[in-house]
């Protein structure tokens, strides 16, 4: 009983935390693209830039992963490396919560806990780069289906990026050699 109701307790302190870091981040334009072709969207896709996480903290030649799993979700498998080459995976899932918008997903690397993943922008005839972000100004990710990004598409979504309220100066290119 005791073990029920501290696990009950921290699950509200960590629901807590998780409303008011939405409630107190700064708030940009989320608005994501239209007609994502979720088949077209999967696969490999490169890191070329990034806002600093801990959960990335130091890694370069990051790729992320998207596949259909055997219950319908997406299988997310983030890889990275260490500067002392050393690998490092993290396996999660996503869903799509509305199946008229596929732009908007729901993202987990833990147990029950849910993070936005949305496409703000996306090549959408190739599904060559996108950026991605969520609700708030607290994540960004520049991604391209090759290790580099032509430089003439990368500023367009730097410039993107800042119009849309993201503060550049946090961004943080990511060595995929």
């Amino acid at each position: 009983m005791i073990k029920l109701k501290m696990n009950i307790r921290i699950g509200i302190f960590l629901l807590a935390c998780v409303l008011l870091t939405q409630t107190y981040a700064e708030k940009i334009n989320s608005q994501t693209v239209k007609n994502v072709n979720i088949g077209k969207y999967l696969g490999t896709w490169y890191e070329v830039a990034r806002f600093p996480h801990s959960f990335e903290k130091n890694l370069d030649r990051v790729t992320a992963t998207y596949s259909v799993r055997e219950d319908g979700k997406i299988k997310v498998e983030n890889t990275g490396y260490l500067p002392d080459g050393k690998q490092k995976t993290a396996i999660g899932k996503a869903y799509i919560p509305d199946a008229s918008d596929a732009s908007r997903l729901k993202v987990s690397f833990f147990w029950i806990f849910y993070g936005d993943y949305f496409i703000l922008e996306l090549d959408e005839k190739n599904y060559q780069w996108a950026m991605v972000g969520s609700g708030t100004s607290d994540y960004l990710w520049i991604l391209s289906r090759a290790p580099k990004l032509d430089d003439k598409i990368y500023a367009e979504l730097l410039n993107r990026a800042g119009s849309r309220g993201y503060d550049l100066s946090k961004l943080i290119k990511v060595r995929q050699e």
